[in-house]
């Protein structure tokens, strides 16, 4: 069979996913087996595959791929996320260039262009994932604005809002002026700005007198409606009951005392603008103080600034302070580092702002969800984030779950004629609803309007591993009973608010059930110098280019490897070449073995029985390990073993023990045992990197129709002999001494060598033919004495000699070791003359010390293997 010299990943990837297509080997029905399942983490639908996806992505088929191994039946669920928010702004934009404006536009044209963008557009990430090797069901590939799962949000909606738990009211909400729709609190990302810090002057109605106010908000000052001072302040006590005059508007608002004022910050007196920050609103509520809104949606001013009206509102910062100069408003400004919310999703500064949402009520949902979390019903990987669930879970707060969009699940409230509200499935429930339960007979279609607002993309995603399923409209169908509770979450910490807990709580909520059982988080890419990886910056590669570069294999591979559950992984280009390289490892290791020639009738080598009993020992040993590493979900760590055991243990040493002499042929046993190892580590190794297994598990062995390592049975480990794995660490360093010694007296390896082993308790070895063919050893003999003009060197308690050839020049060798040992005593006279001056050690930093002292313990280290050396020449 003629193997091409080099591995070539891109023909023999797009091979084989294909073929394991046509086979349907990733689908998955309900059958007598026990089932395995994860849910995508569903990518938004405009999204495109980076690092991230890649990283969470490839965890998650690793898995997938094991259990399919194990015999259960493998369901892993893909599927996008509409993404309201990202989706409505692309589309915007996309009819903006062809000279739309949305305003234009009625709903249902605007939602014709949004479909129209999502199925040109949408779903190019699942796409790439193929790419990548990802064994998803894509029979059952889910959108979460599909009919079933729009539907089934719809129903979980009414169903709270009936139960009382869903609830409409005016509230401070986190607004993006981008976007022009209220976001979530866990949507808000704070970053420390440098801002600054205005020191205005309100003066005193009817006085002389000033308060001085400190702001970052300077803009906002045309709505404020108080000035509050702490009732303990001296500074202010004479002011109680008095007015100030707002700068440039000049209206009089009251001075007020509250405890929440810090006395310490700024000058002790805060202005209070109940429609722009959520402390300033509880104290307006608290005092009855009016409430008046700025800004209009998109972050400009509106007509009740009365000044600077349609302008942006960082422009007006501007402009107000040089006005407030003018006007002799302005005391000072300083520098000022604060922490400014900014939108997940636009990256704009988010303007706290008084508007009419809905909301979840969450404290009761969170202490179930909580329950399961902490009792570890569902278990955490690592544990150390349930520390910050608790955290959350313990200070949640109501859901603002609407959002002012048109691209998502439509609010299913009607508001009626007479001012009532109704919730209801779809338009003609509604009327229905209308006439019967609110007596208006008449009533007409066109009479009741429907809420304008759309969900939050989120609360469609909390029901995804239930609504994959239909399990919400239809919750007893054969899908939901079978694969519900999924097994593995692969998600990463950033969104265990958003939604892992709320997963858990719709679970608790739908099902009486968790919705998993394992979560693992996965850490975040960095680059080299630790930024998050973002195309934005520029500091990401392209996924795409790294598959095409490196293999799909080498690109799962390098990730992985250093990738710990919950701890960052710092990416570098030399990690997936490290993983193409293994890849070659791998095929060069199969066209040595296939090169081989074998003939039937030569007995099998007593190195080679010794080798191969070594390697079946420490294939179960190693497989023991990987088995507990994904038992704890150290998918990094079952990596790294399986790495090892098939470079180091596999390549660099079995193959070395039983490889044939250079053109001699090797006997049947050892070729056929080398081709099942060969094929027990592939199995080993197909979820972590499936396409190179695949294809050297067709070019071991002549394959029936149907046996595809992808659904062959994975081994498990049995028990294993560890004093042959110990014996053998024995014959290594046994080898590792006689390389040394080649590598110092340059004796090339075709030279054979004599052994001597000194008699004593430990001179029997059943290792020595082992050492005898890697060694390449004429002979191995016990000695009471070390022979003349021999090198020696102990390993464990056993002492071994080499006598030096007579091609060995034993005058120059001496003469070269004297001279060396003349140097280094010289260098350690230098050392040891620096850390004996107490001014140098006391002064000088304490790892240039260090670095000294070793200096100092290397010197005299060789002078010892110098001297050594000098001894057994006689010297």
């Amino acid at each position: 069979m003629e193997i091409a010299s080099k591995y070539n990943p891109v023909d023999i990837e797009k091979k084989w996913y294909s073929y394991w297509m046509e086979n349907k080997y990733f689908h998955s029905e309900p059958d007598e087996r026990e089932p395995y399942t994860i849910v995508i983490p569903p990518p938004n639908v405009t999204g495109v595959l980076h690092m991230g996806h890649m990283l969470n992505n490839t965890i998650q088929d690793v898995l997938v791929r094991r259990a399919r191994m194990q015999g259960k039946n493998a369901c892993w669920v893909p599927g996008t996320d509409h993404a309201s928010i990202a989706t409505e702004s692309k589309v915007v934009a996309k009819l903006r260039d062809e000279g739309i404006n949305k305003k234009d536009l009625s709903r249902e044209e605007f939602l014709e262009h949004a479909w129209e963008w999502k199925e040109k557009h949408g779903g190019i990430i699942l796409e790439q994932l193929k790419k990548l090797g990802a064994s998803c069901d894509w029979d059952r590939t889910r959108f979460t604005m599909d009919d079933a799962l729009y539907e089934s949000v719809i129903q979980v909606f009414i169903d709270l809002y009936e139960k009382g738990l869903i609830y409409r009211g005016i509230r401070m909400v986190n607004w993006d002026p981008k976007a022009k729709t209220a976001v979530s609190d866990e949507e808000v990302i704070h970053k420390e700005i440098q801002s600054k810090l205005y020191y205005l002057n309100y003066q005193v109605e009817g006085e002389d007198e000033f308060i001085t106010i400190a702001t970052t908000r300077p803009e906002t000052i045309l709505v404020d409606t108080a000035v509050c001072g702490h009732p303990n302040d001296p500074r202010f006590k004479k002011f109680h009951g008095k007015n100030v005059i707002v700068p440039l508007v000049n209206r009089a608002v009251p001075i007020i005392q509250d405890d929440y004022v810090d006395m310490e910050f700024g000058t002790g007196a805060l202005k209070i603008t109940p429609a722009h920050d959520i402390h300033d609103y509880e104290i307006g509520l608290k005092y009855k103080l009016k409430s008046i809104d700025i800004f209009n949606d998109d972050g400009t001013m509106g007509d009740a600034a009365q000044l600077y009206i349609g302008k942006d509102r960082f422009d007006v910062r501007k402009e107000i302070i040089e006005d407030l100069k003018k006007a002799g408003n302005l005391n000072k400004i300083e520098d000022y580092v604060n922490k400014i919310g900014f939108s997940e999703r636009t990256d704009e500064v988010i303007e706290p702002k008084l508007s009419l949402q809905w909301f979840l009520k969450m404290p009761e949902l969170a202490k179930k969800a909580l329950k399961v979390v902490e009792d570890n019903t569902i278990q955490f990987h690592p544990e150390k984030f349930k520390n910050t669930y608790r955290h959350w879970m313990e200070n949640v707060r109501d859901w603002n779950i609407s959002r002012q969009l048109w691209w998502g699940q439509r609010i299913p409230v009607y508001y009626l004629p007479n001012g009532e509200m109704l919730v209801a499935k779809n338009p003609e429930e509604a009327l229905e609803k209308a006439k019967t339960e609110f007596g208006l007979k008449d009533i007409k279609t066109n009479e009741i309007k429907q809420d304008e607002d759309v969900l939050d993309t989120w609360f469609s995603s909390w029901l995804w591993p239930i609504s994959v399923f239909d399990g919400i409209r239809f919750p007893e169908n054969e899908d939901i009973k079978y694969y519900y509770p999924t097994n593995d979450l692969i998600t990463a910490p950033e969104i265990i608010f958003f939604w892992v807990a709320r997963m858990i709580m719709a679970g608790n909520e739908y099902r009486d059930e968790i919705p998993f059982k394992n979560v693992y988080f996965t850490g975040i890419v960095r680059d080299k110098i630790g930024r998050k990886m973002s195309k934005s910056i520029g500091n990401s590669p392209d996924p795409l280019d790294l598959i095409k570069d490196f293999g799909a294999d080498g690109v799962r591979v390098g990730m992985l490897l250093t990738s710990p559950a919950g701890n960052d992984l710092p990416f570098d280009e030399s990690l997936v070449e490290q993983g193409r390289n293994f890849s070659n490892k791998i095929w060069n290791a199969l066209r040595l073995v296939k090169g081989w020639e074998v003939d039937n009738n030569i007995e099998t080598p007593e190195s080679n029985k010794l080798g191969i009993n070594w390697f079946e020992e420490k294939f179960n040993q190693t497989l023991s390990q990987i088995e507990k590493s994904f038992d704890d979900y150290r998918i990094s760590e079952a990596l790294m073993s399986t790495y090892k055991l098939i470079w180091d243990d596999f390549c660099s040493w079995y193959l070395e023990i039983v490889k044939p002499p250079y053109q001699k042929p090797i006997d049947k046993f050892t070729y056929e045992k080398t081709l099942d190892i060969f094929e027990r580590l592939m199995q080993v190794l197909h979820p972590f990197a499936p396409f190179i297994t695949e294809e050297i598990w067709h070019l071991l062995k002549e394959r029936q129709e149907g046996d595809d390592i992808i659904i062959s049975s994975i081994p498990t480990s049995v028990n294993f002999n560890e004093s042959i794995i110990n014996e053998f660490g024995l014959a290594e360093k046994i080898i590792g001494g006689i390389r040394t010694i080649r590598r110092e007296k340059n004796i090339p390896q075709k030279e054979s060598l004599k052994l001597f082993a000194k008699n004593n308790d430990e001179t029997e070895f059943s290792f020595y033919p082992l050492v005898q063919k890697i060694g390449n050893i004429e002979t191995i003999e016990k000695v009471e004495e070390k022979p003349e003009g021999s090198m020696s060197f102990i390993v464990g308690s056993q002492e071994f000699y080499i006598p030096l050839s007579s091609s060995i020049d034993v005058e120059a060798e001496i003469a070269k070791l004297e001279e060396e040992l003349k140097y280094t005593n010289g260098f350690l006279i230098s050392v040891s003359k620096k850390l004996s001056n107490e001014r140098f050690v006391n002064n000088a930093p304490a790892a240039v010390v260090d670095k000294e002292k070793q200096k100092k313990a290397d010197a005299e280290a060789r002078i010892s293997v110098i001297e050594e050396q000098l001894k057994n020449f006689g010297k």
